[in-house]
């Protein structure tokens, strides 16, 4: 089952590294997104033709049903260290002492995560190889994520509104990749089993039981969720390039048209996948608040190992079809009235601060101040700036700060330093909401000061995990 952690919308992010195959497949020939009259359907409407697992068929992906319908309990059991335990124990909320016993456990597979989560990946893909479809073809990535999934479960396992909302998010997200409730199961054996490996002697009944506890707790939230989901929206949404336009160094402005309605809020972001990284998914954030035409547009910067922020900036054309996972994000702002918004936009990151200044104008200020800081390296890189000023000029609420590390600057005209010490000196910040978006260096820095400037830390909005 693919894990899916808290990440960084791409808008802001670089991609991690991981071997890149020396020539790309080519994408099969553009198609329409209007649907063809019923008797006129193929039973199966390949989207990526020479990509058979992605073929569409509606509600789901027809390998992954399949294989939940089929072939579960055909194959031979992965192993487990110990029988689960008895007389319903395991299906007993955790306790205190199971989650010091979680910590604890993840505090000594830390060191050795790589080759925990490679052999949890091998128990799966050995014992049940039908649900290798469901993954990338390099899981080096893949397996990083695991592990910061399960660390930030743990963590939050003793707050049950943000784990709910964690898991709730991750549940549904699951949709796109084709996982089921009969998967989650043989994950459940699998990763137990992994874990006894590798802790060793420290690892007894009282550890396993808490493991299937948190485990029961994590899985019923994620298929509730993912359940709750499916009666209103489908896994994934189809979407057509149909503007594409480059913009500064290595940036392109990219506008789709869904299929279907998209529903999200200024501020949130979609995972993507390109037809020319079948099964990798990478986070975006949306540049602009709804609109009533239903288009979307997205700020994507490519990265030197950027797999698919290269492919869509270099490659994307109009006529391309990309698929869109369920919008996610927790940078929400209250609409009408509220306290005044700060925020802190860096590079791409400035995308989603450009939807949110857009919904405050859609709704109205409500006596409201919008403080935007926007980051870059040089002046050049400001590529919203102008777009930004004129939202300025129409706005009496709005004021827009530009700011540059690496160039000397006229005075009165962009102010020098980096982001979080430029708005440090223009503080203190109190009484205001604040949000992030940009470099994780830049958030993290951010999020330290506007602490120390008087802000709550639960006022404070990103989506990266700290």
């Amino acid at each position: 089952m693919p894990s899916e952690p808290p990440s960084i919308p791409e808008t802001f992010a670089a991609e991690p590294s991981a071997a890149e195959p020396s020539a790309l497949p080519e994408p099969a020939p553009r198609r329409s997104l209007e649907p063809a009259p019923p008797d006129e359907r193929p039973a199966i409407e390949p989207l990526f033709s020479w990509a058979p697992g992605l073929n569409w068929a509606g509600p789901g992906d027809h390998w992954s049903q399949a294989w939940a319908v089929e072939t579960l309990g055909q194959q031979p059991p992965a192993p487990a260290a110990a029988p689960p335990p008895g007389n319903g124990a395991a299906d007993q909320p955790p306790t205190a002492r199971d989650l010091e016993l979680i910590r604890t456990t993840l505090a000594i597979v830390e060191p050795v995560a790589d080759r925990a989560t490679a052999h949890f990946y091998a128990l799966i893909f050995v014992h049940h190889p039908e649900v290798r479809s469901l993954f990338p073809a390099a899981m080096d990535v893949q397996r990083d994520r695991l592990f910061r999934a399960l660390l930030m479960a743990a963590r939050s396992a003793d707050d049950p509104a943000g784990l709910s909302a964690y898991l709730g998010n991750l549940g549904r997200g699951h949709r796109k990749y084709g996982t089921l409730t009969a998967h989650y199961g043989p994950v459940g054996e699998c990763l137990v089993a992994s874990l006894a490996k590798y802790c060793g002697s420290r690892w007894d009944q009282e550890t396993e039981l808490a493991w299937r506890r948190v485990y029961g707790l994590v899985s019923r939230i994620m298929i509730e969720a993912a359940e709750g989901a499916a009666a209103t929206a489908p896994p994934w949404w189809q979407a057509e390039v149909v503007s594409h336009q480059p913009l500064a160094r290595d940036i392109a402005v990219i506008t789709l048209r869904t299929a279907q309605p998209y529903p999200y809020r200024a501020g949130q972001y979609t995972t993507l996948e390109t037809p020319w990284w079948p099964r990798v998914w990478r986070p975006f954030s949306f540049a602009t608040a709804p609109r009533p035409d239903g288009l979307l547009t997205l700020h994507v910067k490519a990265v030197q190992t950027g797999w698919v922020s290269s492919a869509l900036v270099r490659r994307a054309q109009p006529g391309d079809v990309l698929r869109l996972g369920p919008p996610a994000g927790t940078m929400l702002a209250e609409r009408g009235t509220g306290a005044d918004l700060l925020c802190l936009g860096g590079g791409t990151g400035i995308a989603p601060i450009c939807a949110l200044v857009e919904e405050v104008a859609e709704h109205g200020a409500g006596g409201r101040a919008v403080e935007v800081f926007y980051g870059a390296r040089q002046s050049a890189d400001l590529y919203q700036l102008d777009a930004l000023r004129e939202f300025e000029r129409r706005h009496a609420w709005l004021t827009v700060r530009p700011v540059v590390s690496e160039e000397r600057v006229q005075p009165g005209t962009v102010l020098p330093g980096l982001l979080s010490d430029v708005v440090a000196q223009l503080g203190p910040w109190d009484g205001h909401h604040a949000f992030l978006s940009g470099p994780a260096a830049m958030i993290r820095r951010s999020a330290s000061m506007l602490v120390r400037s008087g802000v709550r830390l639960e006022d404070i909005h990103h989506d990266l995990e700290l």
